[in-house]
């Protein structure tokens, strides 16, 4: 792991880039977070650029198939950051092996009212109340579609997961119709789907998680996909293992392809010194506060299921990435880490090694 494109990543990133975020806007994290994605949308529209980023980024050395997808590696980018599908050809570029996009519903939603984004720096983590802020299934369809993305045809040089989830305003006993609207919309261009009922930031959205909620949302979601493009559940890292039993049963009886593990948590165990201040900020906690549970969780699913399992969650570091794959992972995403840690930790966890 001497590469001296690491070096020159990590270093970059400590000394330069990060302390150039952590001050965009005054210290707002969501303006850093716009003009993050504002310098990745540049990436993606000019190839020679992109090229030129992807010979600094180390890629891994084997791949990695998964529900009937082939991976060119072990480590993705998260649900989260890409929420406008504006990177899509820039993130292979930076080293990830897929990029799930969204969350995205079926109604736009501007999401929650600001401030909603917090970085708990000492404790290296990240509270957010986003609120599921999208353009809506139908925009992003048509940005996928004028991009020239179609499922399976590679344009982006990796695998693209789309994560839905329910609309605000919509009902909980309309859930089901409402994720098929975007699912219906969103599928073409889908290689994977994520279906998110497990953030905290809807009201009434983890509901959807139990047992029976759960089945008839996958069985729904499973029929209409009719053996095309794989299903996978995103769950809390807050579950009880009794409902975590129930998750699997309803995963397994209506033909979900995996699972990813976890979401962010409702928890404010593992905030330090002056980050006790935002344990009142309501939200979801990511980061290292959350790396012992996510690994828990993870472990505790892969010792019942033959589902595979992507394990997010408090990977900040290659050990990190290291013990969540041997708790049962068979894949990786990344978003706190990534703000963090930066790109060199992608390109670590890519040069692990054959598993």
């Amino acid at each position: 792991m001497n590469d001296p494109r690491i070096q020159l990543l990590e270093t970059g990133f400590q000394r330069l880039l990060r302390p150039a975020l952590f001050a965009t806007g005054g210290g707002d994290p969501e303006v850093a977070h716009e003009r993050t994605l504002d310098a990745v949308a540049r990436l993606a529209r000019i190839r020679p650029l992109r090229n030129l980023v992807s010979g600094l980024h180390p890629k891994a050395t084997h791949g990695i198939q998964l529900a009937g997808i082939n991976f060119p590696g072990p480590v993705g980018l998260a649900a989260g950051l890409d929420k406008f599908a504006v990177g899509v050809p820039a993130w292979g570029a930076l080293g990830f092996s897929h990029v799930e996009l969204g969350t995205v519903t079926a109604k736009p939603q501007p999401g929650n009212e600001k401030p909603r984004l917090f970085r708990a720096v000492r404790s290296r983590g990240i509270i957010n109340r986003m609120g599921f802020n999208n353009p809506g299934a139908a925009t992003m369809a048509a940005t996928l579609h004028g991009s020239g993305v179609r499922r399976g045809n590679r344009v982006a040089g990796i695998p693209i997961g789309i994560s839905l989830g329910k609309s605000k305003v919509t009902p909980l006993e309309d859930a089901v119709e409402d994720y098929l609207t975007s699912f219906e919309l969103l599928a073409p261009y889908a290689d994977y789907i994520a279906v998110n009922v497990s953030s905290p930031n809807t009201p009434g959205l983890r509901s959807l998680q139990d047992g029976d909620a759960l089945a008839e949302l996958i069985g729904a979601l499973t029929d209409r996909a009719a053996g095309g493009v794989p299903i996978f559940v995103k769950v809390a890292p807050d579950l009880t293992f009794d409902a975590l039993e129930d998750v699997l049963a309803a995963c397994t009886a209506r033909g979900a392809g995996g699972l990813i593990a976890t979401n962010t948590t409702l928890s404010r165990d593992g905030l330090v010194g002056k980050d006790r201040d935002l344990a009142d900020e309501a939200g979801g906690l990511s980061g290292a506060p959350l790396t012992r549970r996510a690994r828990e969780v993870v472990g505790w699913l892969a010792e019942r299921t033959d589902l595979p399992i992507i394990g997010v969650g408090g990977i900040m570091t290659v050990d990190d990435a290291r013990a969540m794959l041997d708790a049962g992972a068979r894949m990786l995403q990344l978003y706190s880490g990534y703000i963090y840690s930066g790109p060199a930790l992608v390109s670590r966890i890519n040069l692990m090694g054959e598993r």
